[in-house]
């Protein structure tokens, strides 16, 4: 059965918890909602658009993620697609690398890119530009944040740096829905760590703007992380050279070896 969007798919935040953001993708008609750590936020949206549940999309395992999963369940019996290697109870339709979610209410197909670090079977959700869709899309929970990258909880640096390397080959106007509100501590971090780069000055100023006027900073895209995030640019010897002058990097160290000095920094930033 073919069902047909009533209208283009449109992507509405859904704030929840200090700083999270729940991701309901719809047609003002049926939505799938991404990351749902609360249930209470995402019914009150759907009621509030007038909206019916179709899919529960997970990236990874952790509460503010999960959380709202059950409860949902109760009032919509829908498919909860989440990662093959994470054990998530009401995972119905478990995923892996370029397996493809679908949700047909929304003729919405969603590509899985298998993206662990933050923890061992992280997965990101991309829509995929077909000529009538606009920009791609990318959901990329807590893996690549708009300006950071995830914490390290369960993965390896290496693991980490080749997750972020496959979401930066992504084309550059693919924009980027992150799970959380970090932007502007992480763009204090970029500019300690990248003083010298202005496209991250013209970017603190725009994202700073915005905060005050309580707008969120995301979605960003794939073309501002890879002008700006140091987690993607941790080649760059202006960067190189900022871990070497704190005594955190030796000169002959690996790409990998500076992702994770980056990240311990960042950890204690």
């Amino acid at each position: 059965m073919n069902h047909s969007p009533k209208h283009a798919l449109s992507v509405l935040a859904v704030p929840a918890f200090n700083d999270n953001y729940l991701w309901l993708i719809h047609d003002g008609s049926h939505a799938a909602v991404v990351d749902p750590g609360d249930a209470a936020p995402v019914l009150a949206a759907l009621q509030a658009h007038q909206l019916t549940l179709s899919a529960i999309l997970l990236t990874h395992h952790h509460a503010d993620h999960t959380g709202g999963v059950a409860t949902l369940l109760q009032h919509y019996a829908v498919p909860v697609y989440g990662p093959r290697n994470e054990a998530i109870t009401e995972i119905t339709q478990p995923l892996a690398e370029n397996d493809v979610a679908s949700v047909p209410e929304l003729n919405l197909q969603l590509r899985v890119i298998e993206v662990p670090g933050h923890t061992r079977g992280h997965i990101a959700y991309v829509r995929e530009h077909d000529g009538r869709n606009g920009a791609p899309w990318l959901f990329s929970g807590d893996t690549l944040f708009a300006g950071g990258c995830g914490r390290l909880f369960e993965g390896t640096p290496g693991q980490m740096a080749d997750s972020l390397g496959k979401l930066a080959a992504l084309p550059d106007d693919t924009e980027v829905f992150c799970a959380h509100e970090y932007t502007l501590a992480n763009l204090r971090f970029a500019c300690a760590v990248e003083p010298g780069n202005e496209a991250l000055q013209q970017r603190v100023n725009i994202d700073t703007e915005k905060r005050q006027q309580g707008l969120p900073t995301v979605p960003t895209t794939i073309a501002l992380e890879k002008a700006t995030n140091p987690f993607l640019r941790y080649r760059e010897p202006a960067i190189l050279n900022s871990l070497k002058v704190v005594g955190k990097l030796t000169t002959d160290a690996s790409p990998v070896e500076a992702f994770a000095a980056l990240r311990m920094w960042k950890n204690n930033f």
